[in-house]
């Protein structure tokens, strides 16, 4: 098992899981797209997660939110409703039987194309929908243990060429500040924004902990993550100071704690950054909002 924010427990009934395609289920074995979907071609195309917990989709209106916003951004037409897609996730989730602790990914591209192009005039047939639902109950070794980070070369680019928010599959930026963390003997990339300022990791949203106040960034080079904001809100509510600010290295190394959020591990504990040492797990601030995070999740699926 890989150690990272994404570490999931074994479970073999994925081995036989019926993936949605078009309108069919496919085993997992049998699921294809073409290979002139424009999402294979160009990387045309936007995609979303979510998780099942007790039957119920987690903050299921935020991620279609996201969803209906990214495709608005690039300009690309949806031939079903919010409730249509729901109802084809849901189709999904019960012909493999799932109820609970179930990772769902939902991908759209513009379709498949008569020939390798960027052009979406050439367009045989779209869009194209894909709708993978797997047994993922995410590793408590990671909320225990944490995970180290280091500060890729990579920079999270400016709205005005291709927007951070966008959950496009366009995501060789972050593979590549990935990459770079894999290779140094880290888990995950923190990134900077392109004035320096430290923006999020390549799969998720950073926060750190200093004097009690809660940071993170400004959220204008960063994907805007659910729970990230649900982070937020929960600081808010409890009224611990939380500061959406720009901030530096300079900051970050001398934190009390730092922690990542994401939709498929929550919050995760930071222990290094750099080779600097932050903390031996989760600190304080980091178990409280953990705790109150599982109680939004409960309450959610309630």
């Amino acid at each position: 098992m890989i150690h990272g924010t994404h570490n999931a427990e074994p479970d073999k009934r994925n081995n036989d899981v019926l993936i949605y395609i078009n309108g069919e289920l496919f085993k997992r074995a049998d699921a294809k797209i073409s290979v002139f979907d424009s999402g294979y071609l160009v990387g045309d195309g936007v995609w979303e997660a979510m998780r099942l917990y007790n039957g119920v989709l987690a903050f299921s209106n935020q991620h279609l939110d996201r969803l209906w916003a990214g495709a608005a951004a690039i300009g690309m037409e949806m031939n079903f409703s919010r409730e249509e897609l729901l109802e084809k996730v849901h189709q999904t989730l019960d012909a493999n039987d799932m109820h609970t602790d179930v990772h769902v990914r939902i991908m759209l591209t513009r379709g498949t194309k008569t020939t390798p192009s960027q052009d979406p005039r050439l367009l045989l047939s779209g869009p194209n929908l894909v709708i993978i639902a797997e047994h993922k109950k995410a590793s408590k070794e990671s909320a225990i243990k944490g995970i180290t980070l280091f500060t890729s070369t990579v920079r999270r680019g400016s709205p005005d060429y291709l927007d951070p928010r966008m959950n496009c599959h366009s995501k060789i930026h972050e593979v590549q500040a990935l990459v770079q963390a894999l290779e140094a003997g880290c888990d995950e990339a923190l990134m900077l924004d392109v004035r320096g300022f430290v923006s999020t990791c390549n799969a998720t949203n950073f926060f750190l902990v200093r004097q009690d106040e809660v940071w993170t960034s400004t959220g204008a080079y960063c994907m805007n993550g659910i729970t990230r904001n649900n982070v937020i809100h929960i600081c808010e509510q409890e009224g611990i100071v939380c500061r959406q600010k720009d901030f530096s290295l300079f900051d970050t190394y001398s934190a009390d704690e730092a922690f990542v959020t994401g939709s498929f591990g929550g919050l995760t504990p930071v222990t290094k950054i750099d080779g600097r040492v932050i903390s031996s797990g989760a600190g304080p601030i980091t178990q409280q909002l953990q705790r109150h995070y599982k109680e939004l999740i409960t309450n959610e699926a309630s």
